[in-house]
């Protein structure tokens, strides 16, 4: 542990936070963080929190959904300006628009939104909670937004459901191409390939497994094989080498990297937690009609 993690600790410590990274996170504030979860684990976290400041290092929209369930705690997000370009997508409007073409549909919006977006929707969901969600809400008709990659994927779980996609996608994700994954396969021939549904469907018909970053995660330490390509951002492939340094992982392509996860350095949540910067705050409107939708999603997945 370096000196920059053990001030980090120690103010942790002193001010009663709760430090929250995700998994794309650099692999230092992986190692002092008090959960590393996906998306959806940081939710539940967040919600369950007792203490009362939440230090958030992921991207905005983890940093609203953690005040949108906490509205009366502290949350700090030490890198600003780190977004999502899928969240930037889809606006408030273009969802009301599309209820207006589709009004007996529910709209299931993937927690990658802004809190905005998820004000006007009926149910959250991440990729771990997709499928049970999507097939939980009584309603046939669908439309999901903002993910179109993962909407397609889920329309093959739920076969019984009509989605209606949005056209948005994650920049990272979707562009891995088929060709990227053949040769992955190629260099490392023994490996089990597992793939996030936020990827297009011509790639993940190639994978061993299909799942959330935390499904992949788990699979990949339950799986009796040792060797596996990571088809997600290269932090999880930190992680797991960290965690399970007696199997080996290998990103599916060089620099398969997340430019606004990786905003976020050691030195800002020192900065954050010592001089209580870069508080989120919303309106006190968005944050009843936003939480809805993210409480219904903790209740369905």
């Amino acid at each position: 542990m370096n000196d920059l993690q053990k001030k980090v600790l120690a103010l942790k410590q002193e001010k009663g936070a709760l430090l929250l990274s995700h998994y794309y996170q650099t692999i230092d504030i992986q190692e002092i963080a008090d959960h590393v979860c996906d998306s959806y684990e940081m939710a539940i976290r967040a919600h369950e929190a007792k203490e009362k400041l939440l230090i958030i290092c992921g991207v905005r929209f983890m940093a609203e959904s953690a005040k949108i369930l906490n509205p009366n705690k502290t949350v700090l997000m030490p890198s600003p300006d780190a977004g999502c370009p899928m969240a930037d997508m889809i606006t408030p409007d273009d969802v009301i628009a599309m209820r207006r073409m589709y009004p007996k549909a529910a709209v299931v919006c993937y927690v990658n939104s802004s809190a905005a977006v998820k004000a006007v929707s009926d149910v959250c969901c991440t990729s771990s909670s997709v499928v049970n969600v999507v097939k939980a809400i009584p309603e046939k008709l669908i439309i999901f937004v903002p993910d179109h990659n993962l909407g397609a994927y889920v329309a093959t779980k739920a076969p019984e459901k009509t989605i209606i996609l949005y056209h948005g996608s994650c920049p990272i994700h979707d562009g891995i191409s088929e060709p990227d994954v053949i040769a992955a396969k190629g260099l490392n021939p023994g490996a089990k390939l597992l793939m996030h549904p936020e990827c297009r469907g011509e790639v993940l018909k190639h994978a061993d497994y299909i799942g959330s970053t935390a499904g992949m995660i788990k699979h990949a330490l339950d799986s009796p094989s040792a060797e596996f390509i990571i088809g997600t951002e290269a932090g999880v492939v930190d992680y797991l080498q960290l965690i399970s340094p007696e199997k080996r992982f290998y990103p599916l392509k060089e620099n398969f990297l997340c430019s606004d996860m990786k905003m976020t350095r050691l030195s800002d949540v020192l900065e954050s937690l010592r001089n209580g910067i870069h508080e989120i705050t919303l309106e006190a409107d968005i944050i009843t009609a936003a939480a809805r939708s993210l409480k219904r999603m903790v209740g369905l997945g």
